[in-house]
């Protein structure tokens, strides 16, 4: 390797090491977002005001910070200043065993989104595996454990009550709890195991997990009428009678879920709502249809927190990414300061890390910057029924830990012309295409 090669590796590598290193908050030079109209509802602010991060962190929200208190300020006048967005149900354990997972990084920081909670790809037994790809994120990786110790490897597995080792799902969650936000049942077959198992088997199994290590419990269970044999397994029984205040209720607007009978919004799921349950979107493929939830939003059901369930057979369906969901719900008639407690603060404290979801002073300086477009815009739901909107949610700019990581409209960009021409820009280098 000749010399200008081997200089242009290693600067590339110092530069990708600073780059990565910054992006956890560490090392990170000032940064002032001047001028833009901070939404930031854990703290009830909404208004024009500016933002200082210093080493990664909140350091000042208030107006007319002065310039000089930065090395680098960004104008944000004209653009929304929130913080990071919380997509608390995602797939992103990628193996072949796992193809199910995408890589977070993809579907996270172009759409603001600073932290992605996956929602029971990896059980006790294969949550090590799903660690080290954890380890080396730079978007912020939770989970939620599957209370079936092998995951989401199978459909058989998920339903198998042999594997739903209650212990171990506690214990593991105890060794990580910086990681680790809770437990998933998911997929449970109505009738195929009912000859070993109780009809509430997997649930209760997960709950029971979430009461020795004190964590919720995220469940995409869905009712099943009475039949060969076996009992109904009922909405009411599930929401009203097995759910604890803090749990998690996915899938809310799902095709086979009750929501709407009749026009009209059941009432259990006021009641259970009042009685601390939480009910999240979970888009996905098939989990959201507008004939349920334009009339429930129109009778004041909302749900708590907007979530994408991303994984791999959905990519390219009606679930987009994070914005898009979020400009559904602006277009179905929620405030847009609703939609962004639903996407920060909310799913922030339903998995229990009261450090994410807020921009107060000395919390981690995760922040989107986005604009709200309007015009025609139109959205399909899980079996492509289209819905007309006028307004659209653009994300310009995310910061992670302090750092901009996301920026390819140029917002913090100085123009090419004027960069200074003793900058590495105007050096040529000669050895390496990227």
């Amino acid at each position: 390797m000749n010399k200008m090669v081997f200089f242009s590796v290693t600067v590339f590598l110092i530069a990708f090491t600073v780059s990565a290193v910054s992006a956890q908050g560490v090392a990170n030079p000032s940064i002032l977002l001047k001028g833009g109209l901070v939404i930031d509802p854990a703290n009830n602010i909404n208004s024009r005001i500016d933002i200082l991060i210093k080493d990664g962190k909140i350091a000042s929200v208030a107006k007319n910070i002065p310039i000089s208190e930065a090395k680098k300020v960004v104008d944000v006048s004209g653009y929304y200043v929130t913080p990071g967005f919380v997509d608390i149900h995602a797939h992103v354990f990628y193996t072949q065993e796992s193809p199910r997972g995408v890589i977070a990084r993809d579907y996270c920081f172009p759409y603001g989104v600073t932290t992605i909670v996956d929602a029971g790809s990896s059980g006790a037994e294969t949550f090590l595996d799903f660690k080290k790809i954890i380890d080396n994120s730079l978007p912020r990786i939770l989970a939620f454990l599957n209370i079936s110790k092998k995951g989401m490897t199978s459909r058989e597995y998920e339903n198998d009550p042999y594997l739903f080792d209650v212990k171990l799902a506690a214990e593991t969650a105890k060794k990580h709890p910086d990681i680790i936000v809770g437990f998933k049942t998911a997929h449970y077959d109505s009738w195929h195991y009912d000859g070993v198992r109780k009809p509430f088997t997997s649930p209760d199994s997960a709950m029971a997990a979430g009461d020795l290590a004190d964590l919720p419990v995220m469940l995409d269970f869905h009712p099943a009428p009475a039949g060969r044999g076996y009992p109904e397994r009922s909405l009411h029984d599930i929401i009203l009678k097995k759910m604890r205040p803090g749990d998690i209720y996915t899938h809310v607007f799902y095709w086979g879920f009750p929501t709407v009978i009749d026009g009209k919004v059941n009432s259990d799921l006021f009641k259970a709502q009042k009685r601390g349950v939480y009910f999240d979107i979970g888009h996905g493929q098939q989990s959201f249809m507008w004939r349920n939830a334009v009339p429930a939003i129109k009778q004041g059901f909302w749900p708590n927190s907007i979530s994408t369930d991303v994984h791999g057979g959905n990519t390219c369906g009606a679930m987009l990414n994070m914005t898009n969901i979020m400009s559904k719900f602006v277009c179905m008639g929620i405030p847009l300061e609703e939609v962004i407690r639903c996407s920060t603060i909310n799913p922030a404290r339903e998995i229990k890390r009261s450090d994410l979801g807020h921009l107060s002073a000395g919390a981690v300086a995760d922040i989107a910057v986005f604009k709200l477009q309007k015009g025609d815009f139109g959205y399909t739901d899980a079996r492509n029924a289209g819905f007309k909107g006028n307004s659209n949610i653009k994300n310009f700019m995310t910061l992670f830990g302090g750092q901009i990581v996301f920026d390819p409209y140029g917002l913090s960009a100085t123009n090419w012309e004027d960069i200074p021409k003793d900058d590495i820009y105007w050096e040529i280098t000669s050895g390496i295409l990227y």
